[in-house]
């Protein structure tokens, strides 16, 4: 019995769904593609999922809390707020690290939301990820100015702005080294604070 074969048929096709998400962009795959990837008959996707839209909200949690494992990760060793900071940064950079079959693309959940109408609940759960990450920037930042608390909001959406830029440019060469540059920008931005 294979790894795959020991999972859910839920599990099975939200991985597959997840993998030709990414590689291949939402609108351009198939439910045919999604369960043969998956190796389940297509009853079995609509057991588990009402739809292919309900299919896309899964990809879009699965994706979020696979970034909140990585940055829980990186978050339980970091010594104070500056450490703390950088370890958004570096989050995001072992999610750019991982083994995609087609190579790096950016931000899954960008790619995802771009594809997406204004008013789909998965756009708005991406919107929130944002959100989260920037609160999570601006958690630290209080921490480090609590001399100058009106300086966080502008600080954390300068820190947000400079981590989702530099994934856009990662995404578009192919790598993590622009995600590795923000976060030298961060820090050097945090020792001048």
């Amino acid at each position: 019995m294979t790894a795959d074969q020991g999972k859910s048929a839920r599990d099975r096709l939200l991985q597959a769904a997840a993998a030709l998400f990414y590689d291949q962009g939402i609108a351009a795959t198939g439910i045919d593609s999604i369960t043969q990837c998956a190796g389940v008959a297509k009853q079995s996707l609509y057991n588990n999922f009402a739809s292919k839209s309900e299919l896309v909200a899964a990809y879009v949690e699965m994706r979020h809390a696979e970034w909140l494992a990585l940055h829980a990760a990186r978050a339980k060793t970091a010594k104070g707020p500056k450490q703390s900071i950088l370890a958004v940064f570096d989050a995001y950079d072992d999610h750019a690290a991982c083994a995609y079959e087609h190579g790096f693309r950016g931000c899954g959940l960008l790619n995802a939301a771009a594809e997406l109408p204004s008013d789909d609940a998965a756009r708005r759960a991406v919107r929130r990820h944002k959100e989260e990450v920037e609160a999570i920037l601006a958690g630290h930042l209080a921490d480090l100015l609590q001399q100058a608390p009106g300086r966080v909001p502008a600080m954390a959406a300068h820190l947000a702005f400079l981590l989702e830029g530099a994934m856009s440019r990662a995404g578009l060469e192919g790598d993590g080294a622009r995600l590795r540059r923000a976060r030298e920008m961060a820090h050097d931005m945090l020792e001048a604070l």
